[in-house]
């Protein structure tokens, strides 16, 4: 067994419709030998502690997801280390709360997707990628973007989003998580 890491896991495509059962997930998730499990919101936002790998901890989320609430969607993990990495690196410091966004992509995109989705670019909106992630500032909000739609089928990967107060609150709880473990 690998060392114990906490973790962020980020269901993509939750919201709206499509809901994934926050309390039956936990206990889903326990049940199966992860540590620590915390669910926040009923957008698909979990953190956890597990010594597996990155890969076989989506995997297995996947299966529990498919299995008991057939669910299907691209699942995103991303280290505690790797998601202090993303808050830091947010090249946007004048956006917070709900007008900017970090998307966790799927694989990093290629060169030409990125330009593609520059050149869509009309309106005051900013996006920067630094690897697997994208900061997207909409100063006008999400809601009025024309670019905000465009995201994942321009670059042609999968990713999900969060809002600034969801991405500082994961890694609260990841933090809290981690005091609790020593």
């Amino acid at each position: 067994m690998g060392r114990r890491t906490t973790y962020i896991i980020l269901f993509r495509g939750v919201g709206g419709a499509t809901s994934l059962p926050v309390q039956p997930l936990k206990a889903a998730l326990l049940a199966d030998g992860f540590e620590k499990v915390v669910t926040y919101i009923n957008t698909g936002n979990v953190v956890l502690v597990s010594d597996r790998t990155p890969k076989q901890i989506v995997a297995r989320v996947a299966a529990i997801a498919l299995e008991k609430f057939a669910f299907s969607k691209s699942i995103m993990i991303v280290s505690k280390a790797a998601w202090k990495k993303l808050i830091a690196g947010n090249p946007f410091p004048e956006g917070e709360g709900d007008t900017l966004h970090a998307y966790v992509l799927e694989k990093k995109p290629v060169p030409e997707a990125v330009e593609a989705l520059a050149r869509k670019n009309a309106g005051p909106e900013q996006f920067a990628i630094d690897g697997t992630v994208l900061y997207y500032y909409p100063p006008q909000g999400a809601a009025e973007s024309k670019l905000y739609s465009k995201i994942e089928t321009t670059l042609k990967v999968a990713a999900t989003a969060r809002n600034w107060n969801t991405v500082l609150k994961l890694a609260q709880l990841a933090e809290q998580i981690d005091r609790g473990a020593e």
